[in-house]
C-alpha cells in the first residue's frame, strides 16, 4: 500500500507556538534545510507533497520550480500561515488566489492540493471547502481528527471522505473535496501518528507497527516540516510547553524518516488519491 508524504514548506517552527519571541530579522535558512531534504527524497526514490506557503513560494521561486522539476507535488498552504480563524473568508479567499497565481506562474500547474495552517480548519472554518472548490482544488489535508492542544476535529472520519461544510466531521457524497486526513490510530484511545511532534516522540520501532496497523485498511500520511528534519535553526527561549513541542525528539527526525522510507512505499498525494 502507498501512503503519502508531506512536507510542509514554511519558515521557523510551529508559528503559533514562537510568535512573540523570534527575532523579526533573522536567516530563514529555507534553502539550506531543504535542498537536503531533496537529495534523501532522490537517494530513496520517493517523490512527496510539498505544501508550499505563499510567502517561500514569492521569496524563493527557484526553489519551488526546483522541487516541481524533481517530480515532487507542489500544493498549496495559504500564504501567510495565519490560520482561518485569523483570517476569517475573505482574506482566506484573497490568500488563495494569491497562492494559486504564484504557485501556477512557477511550476505552470494550478495546485489541486490543500493544507491550512496549523491544521486549522474545523467546524468554524468549514467555509473553506467552497472556496477551495471554487479555485479547482480537489482535495485537502488538513483535518485532524481528534482534539489537541492547538487544533482538532475529535470525530472527524479517520478515513479519507469527502466533507460536509456545514459539518466538517460528516461524510457528504456529493461534496467537491476529498478529505485526506492526518493518521490516527483507534485503539484504547485515539492516538496521532501523522508526523511532526507525533513522529518525533515516539520511537522509530512503535511508529513502523502502528504504520502496519493502520495499513491494514487504509493508507497513512506523514507530515514533516524542513526544520524538523535539518534542525540548523538557532534555539529560541521559549515558555517551557512550547519549548518541549517545538524541540523535543527533533535530532531523531531524519533517521526516522530513513526508516520510514525504507520500511514503506510513499507518493504524493495525489497519486494515493487517484488524481
Amino acid at each position: 500500500m502507498k501512503n503519502a508524504l508531506t512536507i510542509d514548506l514554511e519558515y521557523w517552527h510551529s508559528p503559533e507556538l514562537i510568535r512573540g519571541f523570534a527575532p523579526e530579522k533573522r536567516d530563514d535558512l529555507i534553502i539550506k534545510m531543504t535542498t537536503p531534504i531533496l537529495s534523501l527524497l532522490d537517494e530513496f526514490g520517493v517523490s512527496a507533497t510539498f505544501f508550499v506557503l505563499g510567502a517561500v513560494a514569492e521569496k524563493y521561486p527557484e526553489l519551488v520550480a526546483e522541487i516541481h522539476s524533481r517530480g515532487h507535488e507542489i500544493a498549496s498552504h495559504a500564504c501567510s500561515h495565519r490560520t482561518l480563524h485569523e483570517l476569517g473568508r475573505d482574506r482566506f479567499e484573497d490568500e488563495i488566489f494569491w497562492s494559486v497565481r504564484l504557485l501556477r506562474e512557477i511550476t505552470g500547474d494550478a495546485p489541486i492540493g490543500f493544507r491550512a495552517p496549523s491544521f486549522s480548519i474545523d467546524n468554524t472554518t468549514g467555509w473553506a471547502f467552497d472556496v477551495l472548490a471554487r479555485y479547482g482544488f480537489k482535495y485537502d489535508s488538513s483535518i485532524f481528527p481528534v482534539t489537541t492542544y492547538l487544533y482538532g476535529v475529535q470525530d472527524a472520519p479517520l478515513g479519507i471522505y469527502r466533507p460536509s461544510a456545514r459539518n466538517v466531521a460528516e461524510n457528504d457524497p456529493n461534496g467537491k473535496i476529498i478529505e485526506f486526513p492526518l493518521t490516527i490510530l483507534e485503539y484504547a484511545w485515539k492516538i496521532p501518528i501523522s508526523g511532526g511532534f507525533y513522529l518525533r516522540v515516539l520511537p522509530l520501532n512503535t511508529l513502523k507497527g502502528m504504520i502496519r496497523i493502520v495499513n491494514e485498511e487504509r493508507p497513512a500520511v506523514i507530515y514533516l516540516h524542513p526544520w524538523e528534519i535539518v534542525p540548523i535553526m538557532p534555539r529560541l527561549k521559549l515558555p517551557l510547553q512550547s519549548r518541549f513541542i517545538t524541540y523535543c525528539g527533533i535530532k531523531s527526525t531524519r533517521t526516522k524518516l530513513e526508516g520510514l522510507l525504507d520500511s514503506f512505499s510513499f507518493a504524493p498525494v495525489r497519486e494515493v488519491l487517484g488524481l
